[in-house]
C-alpha cells in the first residue's frame, strides 16, 4: 500500500497519457483503508452521506467529465473512450485513515486528491487484479439490427 509519504495528486495523474499508465500510478494493490474498517466503519458512512461530499462528489464528477481515472480522451467520432456509463466512484488517490476523517485533512475533500473510476477499476486499484480494468474488456462487435431482435 502506498503510504502518505509519497502523495499522489490528481495533477501528477493528468500528466499521465495512457489508462495503463495511470493505473499503474493509482495502483495500492492491498486492502481497502483498513483503518476505516470494523468498529470504526460508521466515521466512513456519515462522510459519505453527508452534504459537503455530495458537493465534492458533484463537482469531481464535472471536472472528469464522468470519465476513468479522468482520462477524457476521445475516439475518431468525437465519443469519451473512457466514459463511465455505470455507477461513478469517486476515488481517494492516497487512502484515507480514521484521522484523516475525524480531523478532516486535506485529503478528505480537496479534489486535488480525488479522481472519478469505475467500479471494475476500483476493484482494480485496491485488489491489484489488473484483468477488472476496461482496457481488457472485449468491445462488443455490433450487427445490423443487433438491438432489435425482432427486425430479423
Amino acid at each position: 500500500m502506498k503510504m502518505k509519504n509519497k502523495i499522489l495528486t490528481y495533477s501528477e495523474l493528468i500528466k499521465i497519457n495512457s489508462f495503463e499508465d495511470r493505473y499503474d500510478y493509482l495502483r495500492i494493490g492491498g486492502s481497502v483503508g483498513e483503518e476505516t474498517f470494523g468498529f470504526d466503519r460508521y466515521l466512513n458512512q456519515e462522510f459519505y452521506t453527508s452534504s459537503e461530499w455530495r458537493r465534492i462528489r458533484d463537482y469531481v464528477i464535472t471536472r472528469d467529465m464522468g470519465c476513468d481515472m479522468g482520462l477524457q480522451e476521445k475516439d475518431e467520432f468525437g465519443n469519451l473512450i473512457y466514459e463511465i456509463h455505470g455507477k461513478i466512484i469517486i476515488h481517494h488517490l492516497n487512502p484515507l485513515t480514521k484521522d484523516d476523517i475525524i480531523y478532516k485533512t486535506k485529503y478528505l475533500l480537496d479534489p486535488e486528491y480525488l479522481v472519478c473510476v469505475s467500479y471494475n477499476t476500483h476493484q482494480a486499484i485496491h485488489y491489484g487484479n489488473k484483468e477488472l480494468l476496461m482496457i481488457n474488456q472485449k468491445p462488443i462487435t455490433r450487427i445490423k439490427n443487433d438491438t432489435c431482435p425482432w427486425r430479423h
